[in-house]
C-alpha cells in the first residue's frame, strides 16, 4: 500500500539532509510504526508522504500512485491526525467536522457518530475554543476519520490524552486495522507501538536502524529469564530462572509449591529497550 525508496529531503534552511536514503514498504490493512526520539525525521517523512513537502528525491507512492504526481483526489483516499490539534475554535465540535466532510466527494462517517465514539457527544454543540487539550485531541482524531479513509497518518496519537481516553484511542485504532485500514504511526511512545504495529522501523538522525515486528525485536534482545518475587516474612526475596528448564528446575518448582509467590514475570525487553541498545539514544 506504500512504498517509499531511496527517499531524501533537505529543508531549504538547513544545508545537511534530514532525511538520508530511507526505503520501506508497508502492506495493506498493516500497522506499521516509525519510532524514534524527536528531530529524527518521524514527521517529515509523514509530511512528504501525505503531500505537504515537495521537493525530495527517490520515489514515495501510497495506494499505487506516485505522491509527487498526485492531486486534489489523493486527499479522499486518506485521513491525517496531526500531532497538534488543527481545528476552527470559533466553530462548535459538530460544526468542524461538518465542514471538513463537506471538502470530500466520497460518502463520509457520521459526524455525530464519531463524536459518539470519542465521548464527545454531549459536548457537540460547544465552542472548541472552551475545550481542553485532550477533548482538543480527540476531536482532531475523530477529523482524521471522517471520510473513511483506506489509509491513516497518524502523529502520536495519544499525546495529551489522559489514561482512560488514551485507551479509547487504542480500542478504535486496533478497530480500524480490523476493518482493513492501513496504519502509518509516527510515535516516541514505544508502549502504543508496542501494543499497536505489526512492524517498526527505528529511525536515527534521518536513516532507518532497523526495521521487524515488535514480537521479534523482543525476543532477540530480552533474556531468556523468569524473575520470580516471594515474601518471606517482611523480606521481599528475588530469583532468576533460565526458561528452557523451569520444568525440571527443582529451586522453581519448590517456590511454585510454597505459595509464597507474589509476581512472576519473563524478562522479554521492552521496544524502548531495544531501541536503546540498538541506537544508544534515549528516547525523549
Amino acid at each position: 500500500m506504500i512504498e517509499v525508496n531511496n527517499l531524501r529531503f533537505t529543508y531549504s534552511s538547513k544545508q545537511s539532509e534530514t532525511l538520508h536514503d530511507l526505503s520501506f514498504s508497508i502492506q495493506r490493512g498493516e500497522v506499521f510504526g516509525f519510532l524514534g526520539p524527536s528531530g529524527s525525521g518521524k514527521s517529515t517523512t509523514q509530511k512528504i508522504l501525505i503531500g505537504l513537502l515537495k521537493k525530495y528525491s527517490g520515489t514515495a507512492s501510497v495506494g499505487e500512485k506516485d505522491i509527487s504526481r498526485s492531486g486534489p483526489d489523493y486527499y479522499e483516499n486518506i485521513g491525517v491526525v496531526f500531532e497538534l490539534p488543527n481545528l476552527y475554535t470559533r466553530f462548535t465540535a459538530l460544526e468542524n467536522l461538518r465542514y471538513f466532510a463537506g471538502l470530500y466527494k466520497r460518502q463520509t462517517a457520521s459526524p455525530e457518530e464519531l463524536l459518539k465514539m470519542v465521548g464527545l457527544e454531549n459536548d457537540a454543540g460547544a465552542k472548541v475554543s472552551s475545550f481542553s487539550k485532550g477533548m482538543k485531541m480527540r476531536l482532531n482524531f475523530c477529523r482524521g476519520l471522517v471520510n473513511n479513509p483506506s489509509v491513516l497518518f497518524l502523529d502520536e496519537p495519544t499525546s495529551g490524552l489522559d489514561p482512560v481516553n488514551a485507551r479509547e484511542i487504542v480500542s478504535i485504532i486496533k478497530q480500524k486495522k480490523r476493518e482493513g485500514t492501513t496504519i502509518f504511526l509516527t510515535t516516541h511512545n514505544m508502549a502504543v507501538a508496542d501494543e499497536l504495529c505489526d512492524r517498526v522501523a527505528f529511525i536515527i538522525d534521518g536513516s532507518i536502524v532497523l526495521t521487524d515486528s515488535p514480537r521479534n525485536l523482543k525476543l532477540q534482545h530480552g533474556k531468556k529469564l523468569v524473575k520470580t518475587e516471594c515474601r518471606d516474612g517482611s523480606e521481599l526475596q528475588s530469583q532468576m530462572f533460565p526458561i528452557d528448564s523451569l520444568y525440571q528446575n527443582s529451586d522453581f518448582l519448590d517456590i511454585l509449591k510454597s505459595g509464597k509467590i507474589e509476581t512472576i514475570h519473563s524478562m522479554e525487553a521492552t521496544l524502548e529497550d531495544v531501541f536503546i541498545s540498538v541506537t544508544g539514544r534515549e528516547l525523549q
